[in-house]
């Protein structure tokens, strides 16, 4: 019995084989008219949907245009950027150089305070020495002059005071209010 199911099965299998391969065959026919027909450009079989493609289309265009736009609105913007962080850098770089100029002018400072205190100091110092040396003359001078003076008042006092002399003889050292 088991070899006679294997024999009425076949025919059934056999019948089902050719009517999917009869469907199958339909299917390519119907499938390779398509394509002919698409290929040729007769059939416009979905106008509808031709056009729903192209505005689609469109909008993706517009979708594009607008992204590249935005594209180059943030290309130009960091360009921009990039200009001005060139340009914070280099100012960076020179208030970084003019900040060390300062710090070692403050540094220096003290030194320069002191050179140009001794320099002022130096004239001032030449001043006071020239003006000590005068003074100095000065009182030497004026010691001389004392010295002198006391000795010749002793001279006087011990002698008579001098008195200036009138000459008798040649007329009146006296105006009178005659002779005017």
């Amino acid at each position: 019995m088991a070899t006679t199911e294997p024999r009425q099965s076949q025919p059934l299998d056999v019948a089902q084989l050719q009517q999917e391969l009869q469907l199958r065959d339909q299917l390519v026919q119907q499938l390779s008219q398509e394509l002919f027909r698409l290929v040729k450009g007769n059939d416009d079989p979905a106008p509808e949907l031709e056009a729903q493609h192209q505005e689609e289309l469109q909008r993706l265009r517009e979708q594009f245009q607008e992204v590249e736009q935005q594209v180059v609105l943030y290309q130009e913007r960091l360009t921009q950027k990039d200009q001005e962080i060139s340009q914070l850098r280099q100012s960076v770089k020179e208030l970084g150089d003019r900040s060390r100029r300062l710090e070692q002018v403050v540094q220096e400072l003290p030194q320069i305070y002191r050179q140009k205190f001794a320099e002022r100091m130096a004239t001032v110092r030449d001043k006071v020495e020239k003006l000590q040396r005068e003074n100095r003359q000065l009182h030497a001078d004026l010691q001389s002059v004392s010295y002198r003076l006391a000795v010749k008042n002793r001279r006087h006092s011990l002698s008579e005071i001098e008195l200036p002399t009138f000459n008798p003889k040649g007329g009146s050292p006296i105006p009178t209010f005659s002779t005017l």
